[in-house]
């Protein structure tokens, strides 16, 4: 398997979203007939049900309680960040408006002062509450390293889901300078439901299920503000990455009876790209640049990562991505933008209905095709004018 790169040296070939397409199907089902419930196992009774499989990221520039609260209402979820202004500053909305402000040659001196202020406990349970008050789902996020500190702050003031989230997951994290997560025991202990991520590969996936994660997310360095990629050299994309977690998944299930969703994130900015991920056996996606766009991001059109502050090696930069719409028509439409960005939901459902899948289930049995001209073909005069499949 794989192809020669040199002397004794191989390489796999793998594929994003632009190198595939889906074929429709020999039959055809109204969208509006097409479930796309996504349903998170919990330890006791009935799994969380999201009308809708998309999970807003846990990013600065996207998630906030207001921002979390909205999304819920919607059918969605969104996941806030532990470790960003939030949870650090009482008045975050200060804080927002100078990075917003700042000038791009400054941008990442100015983050990495913001984000040495300390996180502060109370600030954690009180965002929580306030989600809760709300009437919305609480679910947040942490690195390994602080998830036992956090999770019982955010477990105990009412959260329901927490999210371990770094750059790079794995079971066996070796390290002299500090105390690595004993996952397994952690997912044991919290009463709530427990993702984590991020990974891309089969066997990594499959260690990390034995553990007894809810879900699992996938993806290294392809985010539209991260730079992993281009700082670390580290990624795999993410058609091949969702492929392979997938098959994890299915053989676990198969083995244990126990099936733990993938959650594919990043790399996702139009409903086609979600479309593919799901096509390609995720059973939700995570989003963040889409998200940005709405009216309701405390971005205010502005995105950046969570590795960007990094005090020594930064893997993200700040970007603009504008405010196009609310956030019920990035997800429900009606779309007032030609290039896919709006109206990711509608996207989903039309696509599982013209290739003939009635629910998440089927529409992961699609048939896909190697396709690089997929975007470009019949496509000049959108390219030029950068309209629609165009758009830079």
């Amino acid at each position: 398997m794989g192809m020669w790169i040199g002397r004794n040296r191989k390489a796999r070939v793998t594929y994003g979203f632009d190198a595939i397409a889906l074929v429709p199907g020999s039959v055809t089902i109204n969208p509006n007939e097409v479930d796309t419930t996504f349903r998170l196992p919990r330890r006791a009774g009935a799994p969380l049900e999201l009308k809708i499989p998309i999970l807003a990221s846990a990013m600065d520039g996207v998630v906030d309680v207001r921002f979390a609260v909205e999304m819920s209402k919607l059918g969605g979820l969104a996941v806030l960040n532990l470790e960003g202004v939030q949870t650090r500053y009482k008045n975050p909305s200060e804080v927002l408006e100078k990075i917003v402000q700042t000038d791009k040659s400054d941008i990442t001196a100015l983050l990495q002062k913001i984000y040495q202020e300390p996180v502060q406990p109370e600030l954690i349970g009180a965002r929580v509450r306030q989600i809760k008050d709300g009437g919305a789902i609480a679910a947040v996020s942490s690195i390994p390293q602080r998830a036992v500190e956090f999770g019982a702050i955010a477990q105990e003031a009412g959260a329901d889901i927490f999210v371990v989230q770094s750059t790079v997951s794995t079971v066996r994290h070796i390290s002299s300078e500090y105390k690595s997560l004993d996952l397994a025991r952690f997912c044991r202990e919290m009463q709530i439901p427990v993702i984590v991520g991020n990974t891309v590969g089969y066997d990594v996936t499959f260690e990390i299920m034995n553990c007894g994660p809810a879900a699992v997310l996938v993806g290294v360095g392809p985010g539209a503000a991260c730079t992993s990629r281009g700082v670390l050299g580290l990624g795999v994309p993410q058609v091949t990455a969702t492929v392979d977690c997938a098959a994890a998944r299915d053989a676990y299930f198969k083995k244990t009876s126990r099936f733990v969703p993938i959650i594919t994130d990043g790399g996702m900015s139009k409903g086609g790209d979600v479309c593919k991920a799901l096509a390609c056996g995720a059973d939700a996606v995570m989003v963040g640049s889409a998200f940005a766009k709405a009216y309701e991001a405390p971005g205010r059109g502005y995105h950046w990562g969570m590795a960007t502050p990094h005090a020594n090696l930064p893997r993200g930069t700040r970007i603009k991505v504008g405010a196009t719409g609310s956030l019920k028509q990035i997800l429900f439409g009606p779309a007032e933008v030609d290039d896919g960005s709006q109206n990711l939901v509608g996207a989903i459902t039309t696509c599982m209905g013209n290739v003939g899948a009635r629910d998440l289930a089927e529409f992961q049995q699609t048939e896909i095709i190697i396709a690089p001209s997929i975007k470009t073909e019949g496509k000049l005069f959108q390219t030029v004018q950068n309209v629609g499949m165009g758009t830079r």
